[in-house]
């Protein structure tokens, strides 16, 4: 669903990270959406990106997401640092939810690094209102740097920090953390990419429905080998994706108008049903019965280990 919403505020909420109140431009409710959940925004310089909802899921009056600057950024959040400004108007995609809570755990440990805390504060707001259990490890460089530890220190002991460049600080014991939770315990950890890893690692024995991850930035390179013919089954129009090429740009570059956001395979817009072939995937949401059934695919990072691939499209 495309919306028009417009930024009521921004707020400072670390030396790298700002938060923005959207709203509808008219009164009214915004669609809901569940802890974990993210939208889709496209900027005025072109680009998609995608940002975790960070307010309770109760609220269907705003959304609010939080952006740090990243100081590799391509383009995106130093747009966004650079230019959002309370009043204007933006095209909100979503919401999406590829980072779903399970709200009937008997207990949930959270592990979160960095800008990685946004998507983990609705499931700790959605918890607390369920009465249910929940611990959180936030981890970050330093105190001076943590977004919302003011908000966080209002939970008490089931919030603790971990600062591994102050005085005596060190990185987390992931595999520590892990092994200390409950048995039926469900684990989430959203952070950079070692830390993701680590988590990952360290989880992999445990059922794969208890171990939520999400990623912000892709594991591997996008399928890029091209050579294979992609047929789009509702118009029967086929092209062939040349080397250099992942199947998205191929079909943008023939004026196709297809969704996307990320490019990287971690956001879920550009999911697309497989009628016939072999995907080579190349995403981070899939599971891993998802992919050996071949039944969807991300167009964006994805391709073929077919000679062709017909696509619902």
């Amino acid at each position: 669903m495309t919306l028009r919403l417009r930024v009521k505020s921004a707020t400072w909420e670390a030396p790298s990270v700002v938060s923005y109140d959207l709203r509808p431009l008219e009164p009214g409710e915004l669609p809901p959406f569940t802890a974990g959940a993210h939208v889709d925004l496209t900027l005025p310089n072109g680009l998609i990106r995608s940002y975790s909802l960070i307010n309770p899921q109760a609220e269907r009056h705003r959304y609010v997401i939080a952006v740090q600057r990243d100081r590799a950024s391509r383009g995106g959040s130093k747009w966004v640092h650079e230019n959002f400004r309370p009043g204007d108007i933006l095209t909100v995609n979503g919401p999406r939810n590829n980072f779903a809570l399970n709200e009937a755990a008997q207990k949930s440990v959270f592990i979160a690094g960095g800008i990685g805390i946004t998507p983990i504060m609705s499931m700790i707001e959605r918890l607390s209102t369920l009465n249910r259990e929940w611990e959180l490890v936030y981890c970050a460089r330093k105190r001076a740097d943590t977004a919302f530890a003011e908000k966080l220190a209002d939970f008490g002991s089931r919030v603790r920090f971990n600062f591994d460049e102050e005085p005596g600080g060190r990185m987390l014991d992931i595999a520590a953390t892990v092994r200390a939770a409950p048995p039926d315990a469900h684990l989430y950890c959203c952070g950079p990419l070692p830390m993701l890893e680590a988590f990952e690692a360290a989880a992999a024995s445990l059922p794969r429905d208890r171990v939520h991850v999400e990623y912000f930035t892709a594991k591997e390179p996008a399928a890029v080998q091209g050579g294979f013919t992609v047929v789009l089954a509702k118009s029967g129009r086929e092209f062939v994706v040349p080397p250099g090429k992942t199947i998205l740009d191929t079909l943008l570059d023939a004026g196709l108008d297809i969704p996307y956001s990320c490019t990287e395979g971690i956001c879920g817009t550009c999911e697309t049903r497989v009628l016939e072939g072999e995907p080579d995937h190349r995403d981070l949401i899939l599971t891993e019965d998802e992919r050996a059934a071949g039944k969807v695919m991300m167009i964006c990072c994805s391709g073929a280990k077919s000679e062709k691939l017909v696509l619902d499209l």
